[in-house]
């Protein structure tokens, strides 16, 4: 079993940027995929970036060239820097990971005002 935290997130304008952190404890040494959701106000929760442990990346289209995924050495965290924010940004972002899929933190808010 994988625990996941989120954390990183607040309100900022547009333009701005904010980076994401998803700390994984527990069984991390199992991990090979670590991704970022979000669900917006309203809406489904959607894919965002995934990495693989051997550093392979792909991200939606809305945020390719704005967002960043990358993890730590240890690979028990991943982070999503994320530039150039939009209103459309706006969403709690969560994390999760292959193959625990089943496992979700809390996720964490970001804001982005229009």
């Amino acid at each position: 079993q994988v625990q996941l935290v989120e954390s990183g997130g607040g309100l900022v304008q547009p333009g701005g940027s904010l980076r994401l952190s998803c700390a994984a404890s527990g069984s991390v040494f199992t991990i090979n995929t670590m991704r970022w959701y979000r669900q917006a106000p309203g809406k489904q929760r959607e894919l965002v970036a995934a990495i693989t442990s051997g550093g392979n990346t792909n991200y939606a289209d809305s945020v390719k060239g704005r967002f960043t995924i990358s993890i730590s050495n240890a690979k028990n965290t991943a982070y999503l820097q994320m530039n150039s924010l939009k209103p459309e940004d706006t969403a709690v972002y969560y994390c999760n990971t292959s193959p625990h899929t089943w496992a979700w933190g809390k996720g964490t808010l970001v804001t982005v005002p229009s």
